[in-house]
């Protein structure tokens, strides 16, 4: 990280009016190092007591940065790949009012992909799916893409204390964007890589991941569709749940009762345990799709105070 940060900062536009730079317990010292030889007036150094991860360096930043009046904060990483001519596009949707939320996706440009390792674009593809369902944002993808920009106003809207701290704050702080009704667009960036290497492994992303998405999708549902509002919606998740449900009870039933009794089990009970499941998987496909109509498409900055 030491060996890219003068240079990243360096990099950052003259008309950007601070920049925070937050030292999570850096064993190569790179808050001490930009102290001691960066010149430039906007920066800011930021010392964490402990290792906080990811997400509590971006916390920390977050709230300094609104506490001292700042409109729109960009999040970039210290390591050289993101590319400071980007910020303008990055930052664009929220300043004309389309959006609270913005950031980077690699996958617009087909030519670009080539460059990223195929493990990478495996597991961004695993990510991206399961964080459509838990987020409720199903017209994004590349959720782990840290380059980010917030509108400062949705910073004391978000509950600090629960979002995850380690590699799940990309995916995390969307699904908490979404309990806002946040609107949240992608743009497009190119993938450039470095000598760094990625923290994220696949056992993380199918094990530790997998538990935090249904966590969240179930949270989602919970708030969006029974406690702050009810609609048609509603019904048909309920119904398709319960509906499934008993096919496969009945379903299970007959064959277990035609095995025992060494015959084929009879056409009526074969219907009768496949017309709940029809129903139910219509029903919760009309809930699905309900689902992705119902994206956020109004920015909220302009109505916080």
């Amino acid at each position: 990280m030491t060996r890219h940060i003068l240079g990243v900062i360096a990099g950052i536009p003259d008309w950007v009016d601070r920049i925070y730079v937050v030292d999570d317990c850096c064993p190569d010292g790179s808050g001490r190092l930009v102290k001691e030889r960066c010149a430039d007036a906007r920066v800011t150094v930021l010392f964490n007591e402990t290792n906080t991860g990811v997400g509590g360096a971006v916390m920390a930043g977050y709230v300094r940065a609104e506490r001292e009046g700042c409109d729109i904060i960009v999040k970039m990483d210290g390591d050289g790949q993101m590319e400071p001519s980007l910020i303008p596009a990055l930052i664009a949707p929220i300043a004309m009012g389309e959006a609270d939320y913005t950031k980077g996706n690699r996958f617009y440009d087909l030519a670009q992909i080539g460059r990223m390792p195929p493990l990478r674009i495996f597991g961004n593809a695993v990510l991206s799916f399961m964080t459509k369902i838990s987020s409720g944002y199903w017209d994004l993808f590349d959720p782990t893409n840290g380059y980010t920009a917030i509108h400062a106003r949705l910073v004391s809207k978000l509950p600090m204390h629960k979002i995850s701290r380690r590699y799940f704050f990309e995916t995390d702080i969307l699904f908490r964007l979404n309990t806002l009704r946040a609107v949240v667009v992608d743009v497009p960036m190119d993938a450039r890589y470095g000598d760094e290497v990625s923290g994220l492994s696949v056992r993380r992303i199918l094990v530790d991941f997998m538990y935090k998405h249904v966590r969240n999708t179930l949270k989602r549902v919970f708030y969006n569709y029974f406690l702050r509002d009810m609609s048609l919606a509603s019904v048909e998740l309920v119904g398709g749940v319960l509906m499934v449900g008993l096919g496969l009870l009945a379903g299970i039933h007959f064959w277990a009762d035609a095995a025992a009794e060494g015959v084929t089990a009879s056409a009526g009970r074969v219907m009768l345990a496949a017309l709940p499941l029809i129903l139910g998987l219509q029903l919760l496909l009309g809930f699905i799709a309900f689902d992705i109509a119902s994206v956020p498409r109004r920015a909220i900055h302009r109505l916080l105070r």
